[in-house]
């Protein structure tokens, strides 16, 4: 025991806990994106053959929910790892990322409950608001919160929910099925995650948004993916 206390010098326990820390790191970033990846596939899958722009229908509530579920955790997973990594400890992972998915359960709830198959009108339309909605100060005082050091997966949840929901809410309005239209937005969410907020990216994207749901409104055969083959 002696022998013992006098190898275990302040730097190699400083080491020692630096590598468990390292390790902790990796295995949380490991499990998180692994998962994603996971959700992506399952997500695709149960996906194919449903994608009927405008005109899809959900399909039955547990149906729905499942993909929901699998939707959200390869969207949103990639982008909330920097909060998962601040977590710590390996076992507060699991709980962190379930408290998360369970605010976008709530979503799709409350997507199915909502939802309709519309027209290309009003897809233009909620694309508009949705592009609005990317210049409002809740916007940027959403997505402020998020990047900021949260106690729990629910309040993460709902900072990033208060954030994306102009993004997927274009997403429910031009293809809730569309693989397409979910990389598009994913791409966007993650990017938002890990970038701070400069003018000269969210603009563009904003104007882009709001362009894109005028283009839907006025000529809604230009847009791919939008309206079923006849």
């Amino acid at each position: 025991m002696e022998l013992y206390r006098r190898d275990a010098t302040p730097t190699s326990l400083s080491a020692a806990m630096t590598s468990a820390r390292t390790a902790a790191t990796a295995a949380a970033l490991t499990a998180t994106l692994g998962l994603a990846a996971a959700s992506w596939v399952i997500a695709v899958r149960q996906m194919n053959g449903m994608d009927m722009g405008v005109a899809t229908r959900l399909g039955s509530f547990p149906f729905f929910v499942a993909l929901w579920v699998s939707m959200m955790a390869a969207m949103m997973l990639p982008g909330a790892t920097p909060a998962v990594l601040r977590r710590g400890r390996v076992r507060a992972v699991p709980l962190f990322v379930g408290s998360y998915l369970v605010v976008w359960t709530l979503v799709g709830v409350a997507v199915y409950a909502l939802y309709r198959p519309h027209g290309s009108f009003a897809a233009g339309a909620l694309a508009i608001a949705a592009g609005v909605y990317e210049f409002t100060p809740l916007k940027r005082n959403f997505r402020r919160h998020f990047r900021e050091s949260v106690h729990s997966g629910l309040e993460f949840g709902l900072y990033c929910v208060g954030s994306s929901i102009g993004l997927m809410l274009m997403l429910v309005a031009t293809g809730v099925m569309s693989v397409s239209w979910m990389s598009v937005i994913a791409i966007l969410v993650l990017a938002q995650k890990l970038l701070p907020p400069r003018a000269a990216i969210d603009v563009p994207v904003g104007l882009a948004i709001v362009g894109l749901g005028i283009l839907i409104v006025i000529a809604p055969s230009s847009v791919p993916g939008l309206t079923p083959p006849m």
